[in-house]
């Protein structure tokens, strides 16, 4: 692969995405096939994005040979995420430089040298994009001019907020200040600040001298108010001082509160559903045994049984979800020791719901190194990925699971061919209480918290886990884990 530019590749891949941007998509889908145009030409080995907010970084798309680390955080304190934001907007750096576990297992792989550039907006930093390159011919400067252009078209699609932040509390949200207007007494907009042109798209001069685009509330008072559009502002207002009876009026952008408001109230609501059907039979077959125990034969009351058990077992799961999401810890964790990983993937798929296990293909290595971590904790991450590919996915389709390692890490895969997932969605799909769809209509129970849960068990040993689609159709989650 060549390690000078090839601008008519850059130009027809850009001129690729930018056709994305006019079709109306956004978001992680446009990063990320922005990522897969530029790599090659720029010759990289691996382009990889990190999205920073206020508690650190982390990857949220890579291409490549750096495909490995997507999902990987970057907590604030970690050596390698200050060393990656300090230093001039663009530059190349050595991997073996950076301090940390993750800078040397990119150099396990071959990747040692990288050109950094950061995404700002207003001097703030909502991301970096990296170049990674082997041994080889020095870099050029085009290469670096090429990589620091990207992401300021990177930062340009945060600005806009077009899909992106994907985590909505990073410092993207400092950098656009609330909207600010100054009206007079006849309600009509005398300044107009460009915060406000960005929280309601409206320009400036179609502003000016006209009514405010949404009710004015009274001095002191809060209101929310849903704009044509859908989005929802929070506006405040109060009284200048002076003869001229100004008023000033700030608002916000509270969309992304309004949402994790509704998906509370669905929480409650599915949560409330889920718990009831399972008591709901539990308590059936128990009255039914208790109230007619001499009229059943011995199958009958086995049958009776054997439900009571499932059905609770269900129960205790969602109940410990519920637990775990509520504190966000996971209680009776374990320090972290080397486990045969192998070993424990087959004792937990022993232990997945009927329906699941008798679908599960196993592909896994005899040789695979021991990983690090709470091996009692797989358990429950296999469960929840592997329900999740039963859930998604046909009945009587595989759900393929798959093992391997590199330099520094174990990792599985689990793997079906169901309905997929959206690029936009690999990451929300993290979040506590989300859900791909809404309202009573919903095709797949849940309660929005198996892949949060995932998430936090796996991080809390050092681990990490994406979710990317399958080529063909289907879903692949990736769970990594360091070595023993």
């Amino acid at each position: 692969m060549p390690e000078r530019t090839d601008y008519p590749a850059f130009i027809a891949g850009h001129t690729a995405v930018i056709n994305m941007i006019n079709s109306g998509e956004s978001g992680l889908a446009v990063l990320s096939q922005l990522l897969r145009e530029v790599e090659p030409a720029v010759g990289a080995a691996g382009l990889v994005f990190v999205e920073f907010t206020s508690a650190g970084g982390r990857v949220i798309a890579a291409t490549g040979r750096a495909e490995f680390v997507l999902g990987r955080p970057l907590p604030a304190t970690d050596p390698a995420t200050v060393c990656l934001l300090a230093g001039p907007p663009v530059r190349e750096v050595r991997v073996d430089a950076i301090p940390g576990a993750l800078a040397d297992e990119v150099a396990g792989r071959g990747l040692c040298r990288m050109i950094v550039a950061r995404a700002e907006i207003g001097g703030l930093t909502v991301g970096s994009l990296h170049a990674l390159y082997p041994l080889g011919e020095p870099l050029q400067p085009a290469q670096r001019a090429v990589i620091g252009y990207v992401a300021a078209c990177v930062a340009h699609m945060y600005g806009d907020q077009t899909g992106l932040p994907v985590h909505g509390d990073g410092p993207v949200v400092a950098a656009l200040a609330d909207g600010l207007a100054v009206v007079d007494r006849d309600g009509r907009v005398r300044l107009w600040n460009p915060a406000a042109v960005e929280v309601t798209g409206r320009p400036a001069d179609e502003a000016l001298s006209r009514p405010l685009p949404f009710p004015l509330p009274p001095p002191g008072q809060v209101l929310d108010h849903r704009l044509p559009d859908g989005r929802w502002l929070r506006i405040t207002s109060g009284e200048l001082p002076g003869p001229n009876a100004l008023r000033v009026v700030s608002f916000r952008d509270t969309t992304d509160q309004q949402r994790r408001d509704h998906d509370r109230d669905l929480f409650v609501a599915v949560t409330s559903h889920e718990l009831r059907t399972p008591v709901t039979v539990i308590k059936g077959y128990a009255d039914t045994l208790t109230d007619h125990w001499d009229s059943l034969s011995d199958g009958d009351r086995r049958q009776a049984a054997r439900i009571i058990g499932q059905r609770a077992n269900e129960l205790a799961r969602l109940v410990d979800r519920l637990l775990t999401a509520a504190t966000e810890n996971r209680p009776g964790g374990e320090p972290a020791a080397p486990f045969d990983l192998v070993e424990a993937l087959r004792a937990a798929v022993a232990d997945l719901p009927a329906d699941v296990r008798h679908r599960v293909v196993l592909a896994l290595p005899a040789d695979l190194p021991k990983a690090l971590g709470d091996r009692r904790s797989l358990a429950t991450v296999l469960t929840e990925l592997g329900t999740n590919a039963g859930k998604y996915s046909l009945p009587g389709t595989p759900i393929e699971i798959t093992a391997e390692a590199n330099e520094g890490t174990v990792s599985f895969r689990v793997a079906d061919r169901g309905i997929g997932i959206r690029p936009e969605h690999v990451e929300r799909a993290f979040d506590r209480f989300w859900q791909g769809e809404s309202g009573d209509r919903r095709r797949y129970p849940g309660a929005g918290l198996g892949l949060y849960l995932v998430r936090q068990i796996v991080e809390q040993q050092n681990g990490w886990v994406s979710l990317r689609p399958r080529a063909g159709g289907g879903t692949v989650a990736e769970v990594r884990l360091p070595r023993g």
